[in-house]
């Protein structure tokens, strides 16, 4: 696959196999590889990995045009630290973000290096797209949901996340009652559950738009009016207010879910897709230069969908390269 390398389609796949898919560092490999009488520096291949980053780019682009097809993706970003990257400091953060989408048989995950969280990355990375967006309530994602062709849908686990912060801040009652925050967590468990019985019997997209209408549309009524009450009565700046004004600010994304049968109640899933790169992370730590994590987040998405579509990663490597 390297013209004038050493290495064959079955070396390359199981170094990016053993760094991308398992977390293992090039030292330690270099290390597992001089026991078996290999003398390979990590220098080398770090080089190979990079050169294989930039030779499927274009499998990498037309990733993203079978991704954009869907018409329902799921972002998040998680930070990266590069050492030789220009105009910045070396312990100055840099960004992975990652796109999630395709029809249920065909997913596609993809990373992405920017050097900034600024709004300007997401409107580059969704250029030309229409569809659903979902994503958590961070801001860097209103200008590209101001998009007339983007529909932004929220995520039920942050706001979920925000009222059990309020509930343990607060404590219980000396009768065990967790008060106005225990009350729209309760509220918010209910549509999780409707969510989990969908799952468990497998329903359709229209199912699941048809059952969310008749069972979770009630249950959002009535945790509207808690909200519009509740926001009245607390401290903004307390526990349960900054929950409460999160669902308000939220809430017409957070219920666009019910729309489309298509749709997750939050953004889990892609969060999930970032957890192999975060494990990597606590391993190798960094990455020396632009070009490296460039190649490590093609490489990543490559392994990271070919895992989503239940393939072997080191056997799709290597029938790749």
């Amino acid at each position: 696959p390297i013209p004038k390398a050493l290495a064959t389609a079955s070396m390359l796949a199981y170094v990016g196999a053993s760094k991308y898919a398992d977390g293992l560092p090039l030292y330690r490999l270099e290390s597992i590889l001089s026991r078996a009488g290999i003398d390979m520096p990590r220098s080398t291949l770090a080089n190979w990995m990079i050169t294989c980053g930039q030779l499927i780019q274009p499998i990498i682009n037309l990733m993203q045009d079978h991704l954009f097809d869907y018409g329902l993706i799921q972002m998040d970003e998680t930070t990266v630290q590069v050492l030789k990257e220009p105009n910045k400091a070396v312990s100055s953060k840099s960004y992975m973000w990652v796109r999630r989408g395709g029809p249920p048989d065909r997913r596609v995950i993809l990373f992405d290096y920017h050097a900034s969280r600024a709004g300007s990355v997401p409107i580059a990375l969704l250029a030309d797209y229409k569809g659903y967006l979902q994503t958590d309530g961070y801001d860097g994602y209103r200008a590209v949901a101001m998009d007339p062709l983007i529909i932004h849908v929220g995520c039920w686990a942050h706001a979920r996340r925000k009222f059990d912060e309020a509930v343990k801040r607060l404590g219980k009652s000396k009768k065990g009652k967790t008060g106005k925050a225990g009350k729209a967590l309760a509220l918010i468990r209910k549509l999780y559950r409707i969510e989990k019985s969908l799952r468990e019997s497998e329903a359709d997209a229209l199912t699941r738009y048809e059952t969310r209408k008749a069972r979770a549309g009630p249950i959002l009524t009535e945790l509207k009016a808690w909200m519009e009450k509740v926001s009245l009565t607390v401290a903004p700046k307390s526990a349960l207010g900054k929950a409460a004004g999160y669902l308000a600010s939220q809430w017409p994304r957070l219920v666009r879910y019910l729309d489309d049968g298509r749709l997750e109640i939050d953004n889990n899933r892609v969060e999930n897709a970032i957890r192999p790169f975060v494990v990597g992370r606590k391993g190798w730590l960094f990455s020396d230069s632009v070009r490296g994590v460039k190649s490590s987040a093609n490489l990543y998405s490559l392994i990271e969908t070919a895992k989503a579509n239940d393939l072997e990663p080191f056997a799709y490597l290597r029938h790749l390269f």
